[in-house]
């Protein structure tokens, strides 16, 4: 893989301190490294006349230091941002039908919808239980299938527990938003706002992401144009959506999307990760539990 034209990526890891000895190591050999962070973790670069001695030279370290691989440190190497995905919309289907199965003992659309009037009185759990609400079959199931897709690609990036904690996090921020753009007199339920707010988050990162890898201009703001074309698509049509919890969540997970990828550090550890995604899913548990109360 190539890098800002002349450069190319010698090595990468999601480890800060080994990524710092290979750029050491490099230096001392005169090698010219250059040391870059992604949301992907760290990268080494050197110049395309270097990098078959750079990869001697770090083959070289690693071999006299014992050291393994880049590749064996990642927390995830297989399907668990997949599996979080899965495992998320398969909660808002079993929910959806639990609901349903109940509603004649719990009302819970009254106790739960995000009614811009009780949020703005202070009821700010409903921006949360809200999000696990739906009108309908279909209106659970796209959301659910848009979510295997989107929320997977998060986790991808920031990791399965801090990725579907950011996107729960921007769906009842855009709600909150909703509800103050709407003032009063407006209902709201479903997992839609926190779609697109997957969706702004990936377009977010991506421009970061691009511009740190010295990509400049047009070309650098791409995923964030494609977020913008996808909900345009998929989030201004059908009966009864709510456009603008739509654009206030695609909103929300831009403006995060942009300070998790420059200020926020990804959790590098499996245990770290799941201790997050465990307090997300309490999270919402304590929102019904306060709802119902």
């Amino acid at each position: 893989m190539t890098l800002a034209g002349r450069e190319i990526i010698v090595r990468r890891t999601r480890d800060h301190r080994r990524a710092e000895e290979w750029a050491l190591v490099l230096e001392a050999e005169g090698l010219a490294p250059r040391l870059l962070h992604t949301s992907s973790g760290w990268i080494i670069s050197v110049p395309s006349q270097h990098l078959e001695r750079a990869a001697t030279e770090l083959w070289a370290y690693e071999s006299e230091n014992r050291a393994t691989e880049a590749e064996e440190d990642h927390p995830w190497p297989g399907r668990a941002p997949f599996y979080t995905g899965l495992g998320v919309a398969a909660g808002l289907l079993a929910f959806f039908f639990f609901a349903a199965w109940t509603q004649e003992s719990v009302r819970w659309i009254e106790h739960g919808n995000a009614s811009a009037d009780w949020i703005l009185r202070g009821q700010l759990w409903r921006t949360v239980t809200a999000l696990t609400l739906h009108a309908d079959f279909p209106h659970v199931a796209s959301n659910a299938v848009a979510l295997v897709f989107f929320l997977t690609a998060v986790c991808r990036s920031l990791g399965p527990g801090f990725g579907a904690a950011m996107v729960l996090g921007v769906g009842a921020l855009g709600n909150l938003f909703n509800a103050w753009f709407h003032g009063f007199d407006h209902h709201s339920v479903g997992a839609s706002t926190a779609v697109f707010g997957a969706l702004g988050l990936l377009g977010a990162i991506g421009v970061v992401e691009r511009q740190r890898l010295g990509i400049q201009g047009r070309r650098a703001w791409i995923p964030l144009a494609a977020g913008v074309a996808i909900l345009a698509m998929l989030g201004t049509g059908g009966p009864r959506v709510d456009l603008w919890a739509h654009f206030w969540g695609f909103g929300a997970g831009a403006g995060a999307g942009i300070c998790a990828a420059l200020f926020v550090e990804r959790p590098e550890t499996a245990p770290v990760q799941l201790r997050i995604g465990v307090a997300a899913a309490a999270a919402v548990v304590l929102c019904w539990i306060v709802a119902l109360a």
